[in-house]
């Protein structure tokens, strides 16, 4: 029953959490289950972290005595501890991109029973003196419908806390943590830290910005013309040079062309930034014109070697990357003999030169 004994409630609540500890880990793994399906389901963008936790014993009983305690006793009300700890179980999803918090938020709200969301990205952004982590707290039921079924069981009787941070401000919340005493501290420390937030904060809308921009230089590659059409006559020299410097091979202009002639491939970004690298450090100054060309030219004779060195090595792989491998070494074998390791090309070269020496 509850009751104004603050020691008979410690002990109460202290005996109600070592009782059900089993069970407050059961509803946090299957919070961590439902959420995790959700937004794998839903386009959310991506999300880099989803874990949980369960609220240390002491600490719910802190966190009670120094939000709650004093009011219900002035006020005479009784209370159990258990009843004023909203954020027993938790939940941190944390997402690449800061403006990917707002998706989140909007698929966790229409699918579980919205008890209290708390904006503190607004909250600290509305005040020039507060420092601190941001990020998006939501406290959630199971909504009406997921409680009548079975699977939800184990955490039907439970609300979650849920943290939704970018991770930007995930790390800045580490950090934070660590800095003690923040509001006792002389005001010039109070004034760095206040500087370091402001530079985490800079560096989540830069990363932000960053996205955008490569999105865009994506998209412009896709409608761009898979060969440059021939040069026109430049008006001045430095003309000339920027006109060259837009054309070398890149990233995007790659995967524009290399898509043109490998329609069902996909190219992972990281091995495509790679793969060009290893290009521009063979032959610095290596056009899109030229790598369309190089294709154009060459994967006809290659597509046939792959197929006569699969047809004998059935259990190996000859993809894409490969592919433009040995066009580039057709292309120019003096610049981009690196790029194929001795021994295939030494099989190659054999290759070609039994092709070339058997009739047709």
């Amino acid at each position: 029953m509850p009751s104004l004994d603050f020691e008979a409630e410690k002990k109460a609540f202290r005996k109600f959490y070592d009782s059900d500890r089993k069970r407050f880990a059961d509803a946090r793994s299957a919070y961590i289950r439902i959420i995790s399906s959700l937004l794998n389901r839903l386009d959310v963008g991506e999300v880099t972290k989803i874990e949980g936790r369960v609220k240390d014993k002491e600490e719910c009983i802190r966190k009670f005595n120094r939000k709650y305690l004093m009011k219900l006793e002035a006020g005479e009300q009784p209370y159990q501890i258990k009843d004023f700890i909203t954020d027993l179980i938790g939940v941190r999803i944390v997402c690449l991109y800061k403006d990917q918090i707002s998706a989140v938020s909007e698929v966790l709200q229409r699918h579980f029973k919205v008890l209290e969301v708390t904006d503190k990205i607004s909250a600290v952004e509305s005040t020039e003196d507060s420092f601190g982590y941001k990020g998006l707290h939501l406290d959630l039921a199971l909504n009406d419908e997921m409680a009548a079924l079975t699977k939800y069981q184990a955490c039907r009787d439970f609300s979650c806390e849920v943290q939704i941070r970018s991770m930007v401000q995930d790390a800045w919340s580490v950090l934070d943590h660590k800095i003690k005493y923040k509001k006792s501290i002389p005001t010039d420390l109070k004034r760095r830290i206040t500087v370091l937030s402001a530079l985490f904060e800079l560096a989540d809308r830069e990363f932000q910005e960053i996205r955008n921009a490569t999105t865009e230089l994506l998209l412009q590659a896709t409608v761009a013309p898979v060969s440059d059409p021939p040069d026109a006559a430049p008006d001045t020299a430095g003309q000339t040079a920027a006109a060259a410097s837009g054309k070398i091979v890149n990233a995007f202009n790659f995967l524009r062309v290399a898509g043109h002639f490998f329609r069902d491939s996909e190219f992972e970004a990281d091995k495509v930034d790679t793969f060009v690298q290893d290009i521009l450090e063979l032959q610095n100054g290596f056009k899109k014109s030229d790598l369309h060309r190089c294709l154009n030219e060459n994967w006809k004779v290659v597509r046939d070697y792959r197929d006569w060195f699969l047809a004998g090595n059935p259990e190996k792989t000859f993809g894409p990357f490969t592919s433009i491998r040995h066009c580039l070494y057709l292309y120019d074998q003096k610049a981009f003999g690196p790029i194929l390791y001795k021994g295939t090309r030494e099989r190659f070269a054999a290759w070609l030169k039994a092709s070339r020496e058997t009739p047709a």
